[in-house]
């Protein structure tokens, strides 16, 4: 018997999973399965699947249902997997350990269990952490092919970016010259190498900068990546101009940046701007802090407005795609 299945190339599997089960229409109840290179992901609603993944109908077989965590507690387990580390985030500590515990007896592949101890600080943009379970704050996460190494203590990375990053990197051409201004350990970078495109990797913090550097070799891509430890602002001297396309995800301060962005711009340059705005106004700051830098020397064109995801009561994480061409 059919059921309705997203499909997705196969090195696409665990982001589109992720994807699909932050929005709760995975359905447990049958197998992932692939063939001929491709992976089916059942859902258990096909009307809230997100726009662009293709849903079939598909023989996918039923499954022997393991354990999961939210059998195990008498609350909603929420959470998230860097390989073999869970991300929790809970305040109450008995709800804390309960949800390790249940993770732990799940059968979740797992390692470490954190929770969040403390919000982004500073700029080198870490938190704190409460580790539950393990002694490592280190995980290799997968993510569209790409394979990433990095230490949740010491460098930012957020796994509900996926689907985003991927949007982005798809626009990618084999030929560009792209400069991600706040680069982490590459989750942009490395992927716009491996289309081929010539990337550039700047961040403030050494050691995102040093896990920047091994996951292009994890990746095979490290003659097309260059990685740079510095501030961007700094160091834009030695790419004045080059940039075919630029990634700006600091978001709550990336409009201090944009008359950098414009000296790193080429001739004709797309910017992904990311931003955190109130759902009064989602794009018009960012706007006109790219216009106000940028005009009249380039002409600025919107190409696409898009609300990334939620942020706070009343705020969202957003993005601008923005080609600039010289005028």
């Amino acid at each position: 018997m059919t059921v309705p299945c997203v499909r997705v190339p196969r090195e696409d599997g665990e982001a589109t999973r992720q994807a699909l089960a932050e929005v709760g229409v995975v359905d447990q109840r049958h197998e992932i399965t692939h063939e001929d290179g491709q992976l089916y992901i059942p859902v258990s609603d096909p009307d809230r699947v997100p726009e662009g993944y293709p849903v079939v109908d598909y023989d996918a077989p039923e499954r022997e249902l393991q354990t999961t965590p939210d059998e195990l507690v008498d609350f909603s387990a929420s959470y998230e997997r860097l390989g073999e580390v869970i991300i929790i985030d809970e305040d109450d500590p008995d709800r804390a350990r309960a949800l390790a515990d249940a993770i732990v007896d799940s059968d979740l592949p797992v390692k470490t269990v954190l929770n969040r101890a403390s919000k982004i600080r500073g700029e080198q943009r870490v938190r704190d952490w409460e580790i539950l379970v393990g002694e490592e704050t280190e995980a290799v996460h997968r993510e569209y092919g790409c394979e990433f190494a990095l230490d949740l203590a010491a460098v930012y990375f957020s796994p509900r970016l996926a689907t985003e990053r991927h949007r982005v990197v798809e626009q990618i051409g084999d030929d560009e010259q792209v400069l991600d201004m706040f680069a982490g350990v590459g989750p942009f970078t490395i992927p716009a190498a491996k289309r081929g495109a010539a990337a550039v990797g700047v961040d403030i913090n050494e050691t995102a900068i040093e896990y920047l550097r091994e996951n292009a070799e994890r990746n095979g891509v490290s003659e097309r990546v260059t990685a740079i430890c510095g501030d961007v602002r700094e160091v834009a001297g030695e790419y004045e101009g080059w940039a075919d396309r630029l990634v700006m995800n600091l978001p709550h301060s990336a409009d201090e940046f944009v008359e950098t962005a414009v000296r790193l711009a080429g001739e004709e340059c797309v910017v992904h701007y990311y931003d955190i705005e109130p759902e009064d106004d989602l794009f018009g700051a960012g706007e006109r802090a790219i216009r106000e830098a940028a005009e009249p020397e380039y002409e600025v064109t919107v190409r696409n407005r898009h609300t990334v995801r939620s942020y706070a009561p009343h705020e969202y994480n957003v993005v601008l795609d923005i080609e600039l061409s010289r005028a």
